[in-house]
C-alpha cells in the first residue's frame, strides 16, 4: 500500500510547502522511493538545507508565489494558503491524505479541540496490549511518513489528528472520533464555522461500513453515506456511550472507574476515558484487559500534571490548555485551587463563560499574563461591576513574575495551577516550552 502512494508522487512536479517536521518527514519519505526526482521545498522561515538534495528551496515572504505551476502541494499542517483558487485547491494535498488514502481502513482517527492527545494515547496504550501490531502518529508528534514501513495490513493505527491536518483532506479513517468542539484557531479560520468545518472532515468522507463516533452535541449528518453513529455524553443518558459519576454505560453495558483505577482526573478525562473504551470495544479488547492497561497508563506532561509541592503550596502544570472551556475543567477538576494563573497570544477568543466562573469559583487569586490578561482583567471588572467579588486580580509581565507573585500570595495547602486558557505562541515555541518552563520557575531552576 506504501506503493499506492508513491505512485501519486511519481514523476510529478511537488512543492513540498512547509519544512517542518511533517515537511522533512515528507521529504525523507519521498527520497527514499524517488531520489533522483527534483523537489521544491517553500518556507517562509530560513530553514536549514544540510542533507537536502536535488531540491530547489524557496525561503521568505514569497515563498507561496506561483503555486499554480506545480502538479501537486504537500502543504504541512498550520500553513495558511495565499492562493485559494480554484487552480490551486485541487493541487493541494497533505501528508495526512496520502496516508489516508492508502491506509483509512486501518486507521482510527481522533480529533476535538480538546482531548485527542489523551485520548489517543490512552487508547492506543490499551490496544497495543492486546494487539501489539498497533501504531501511534499523528499531531501527536509522530510524522505518519515516518513510520510507513511498519505497516502490514493487520497493522491497526492510532491517528492523532489537528484541524489543520484535516483541514483540505477528501478521505476519512475508518474510525472517527469527534471529541468536542469550541472556538479555537480563530486566527486561522476567520470564523467558527470554518473551523468546525474543517474538523468534520473527519467523518465527511466515510462510508456504510465505518464507524462514527461523536459528542452527542454535534452528531448532526455531515456525510453523504451513513456509518455507524456512537454518540457520547455525560449529560444525556440516550447517548449509546453515557459517561457520568465513574460510570461508562455503553450500550447496555455498565463499567465502573474508580479514582484508584487511573492516574487521569477530572470528570473530562472520564468522558475520554469512556470514549477509548468504546473503541477498544470494536477491537474485541475484554474488560478485564482494559481495566488492567488503564491502571498502568501514565498522562501525558502538560496535562494537569503536578508539579510538585513547595512551601506548601502544590504547583499543578495545565499549559495544554488554550481555551476558557478546558481552564475551568482544570479547576473543577482539582481540591482547593487558590491561585490561578492565565494569558497567551490572543487569538480572539470569547472569555465571558470563564469570567464569570472566575468570579463566583472558590479561586482567590487570579494572576493574568499578555496578551489576552488585560482583556480579562476588564472582563472581570465590567461583570463584577469593579469590585472583581473580592479577589485579588494581579498582572504579570511574563509567566516568570506570574509564578514569583504566586509563590507570595498562595496559602500552603492550597494549589497554584497554570492553566492559561490562551495559546503560547509569541511567547514560547509551544505549550510544551511553556510547561516546561513553568516547572523550572516552580523548582527554582530559572
Amino acid at each position: 500500500m506504501v506503493k499506492d502512494i508513491y505512485q501519486q508522487l511519481k514523476g510529478k512536479k511537488i512543492l513540498i510547502l512547509g519544512f517542518g517536521r511533517e515537511g522533512k518527514a515528507a521529504y525523507q519519505f519521498i527520497r527514499r522511493e524517488l531520489p533522483q526526482q527534483v523537489l521544491t521545498i517553500a518556507d517562509r522561515r530560513e530553514i536549514d538545507t544540510c542533507g537536502v538534495e536535488r531540491a530547489i528551496v524557496i525561503m521568505g515572504q514569497k515563498y507561496q508565489e506561483n503555486l499554480q505551476k506545480y502538479d501537486l502541494i504537500l502543504k504541512s499542517p498550520g500553513i495558511v494558503l495565499e492562493d485559494k483558487s480554484p487552480e490551486v485547491l485541487k493541487k493541494v494535498t497533505s501528508q495526512t491524505e496520502l496516508f489516508l488514502n492508502a491506509f483509512s481502513k486501518q486507521v482510527v482517527g481522533i480529533t476535538g479541540t480538546k482531548g485527542k492527545s489523551t485520548t489517543a494515547s490512552l487508547t492506543y496504550h490499551i490496544l497495543k496490549q492486546v494487539h501489539p501490531n498497533c501504531l501511534l502518529m499523528g499531531n501527536i508528534g509522530i510524522p505518519a511518513f515516518d513510520l510507513c514501513d511498519q505497516i502490514d495490513e493487520d497493522t491497526i493505527i492510532v491517528y492523532e489528528l489537528s484541524c489543520h491536518q484535516l483541514e483540505y483532506i477528501r478521505v476519512s479513517p475508518h474510525v472517527a472520533v469527534l471529541l468536542n468542539l469550541f472556538e479555537e484557531h480563530l486566527d486561522h479560520y476567520g470564523t467558527y464555522e470554518n473551523y468546525r468545518y474543517a474538523k468534520e472532515n473527519i467523518c465527511r468522507y466515510q462510508k456504510e461500513d465505518d464507524v462514527f463516533i461523536c459528542d452527542m452535541l454535534h452528531a448532526e449528518d455531515v456525510t453523504p453515506l451513513q456509518p455507524k453513529l456512537i454518540t457520547v455524553s455525560s449529560e444525556n443518558r440516550e447517548a449509546s456511550l453515557y459517561v457520568k459519576e465513574g460510570i461508562i454505560n455503553y450500550e447496555g453495558h455498565k463499567l465502573a472507574v474508580c479514582p484508584e483505577d487511573s492516574k487521569l482526573v477530572g470528570k473530562h478525562n472520564l468522558y475520554n476515558i469512556g470514549v477509548a473504551y468504546a473503541i477498544c470495544q470494536l477491537y474485541g479488547v475484554s474488560d478485564e484487559q482494559f481495566m488492567a492497561a488503564l491502571k498502568t497508563y501514565e498522562p501525558l506532561p502538560h496535562r494537569l500534571q503536578n508539579v510538585g509541592t513547595y512551601d506548601g503550596v502544590t504547583f499543578y502544570d495545565d499549559s495544554i490548555s488554550t481555551i476558557g472551556e478546558t481552564t475551568i475543567q482544570g479547576i473543577k477538576s482539582l481540591p482547593n485551587v487558590g491561585t490561578i494563573l492565565l494569558g497567551g497570544m490572543d487569538r480572539g477568543v470569547d472569555y465571558t463563560e470563564l469570567a464569570q466562573y472566575l468570579l463566583i469559583s472558590k479561586v482567590k487569586n487570579i494572576i493574568l499574563m499578555p496578551d489576552t490578561g488585560k482583556r480579562i482583567q476588564q472582563l472581570l471588572s465590567v461583570l463584577s461591576k469593579g469590585s472583581f467579588n473580592e479577589k485579588k486580580v494581579l498582572l504579570a509581565d511574563s509567566l516568570k513574575e506570574a509564578v514569583e507573585m504566586a509563590k507570595k500570595i498562595t496559602k500552603k495547602g492550597e494549589i497554584c495551577l497554570l492553566s492559561p486558557a490562551a495559546a503560547s505562541y509569541g511567547f514560547f515555541k509551544n505549550f510544551e516550552e511553556r510547561g516546561d518552563y513553568f516547572q523550572r520557575y516552580v523548582k527554582g531552576e530559572e
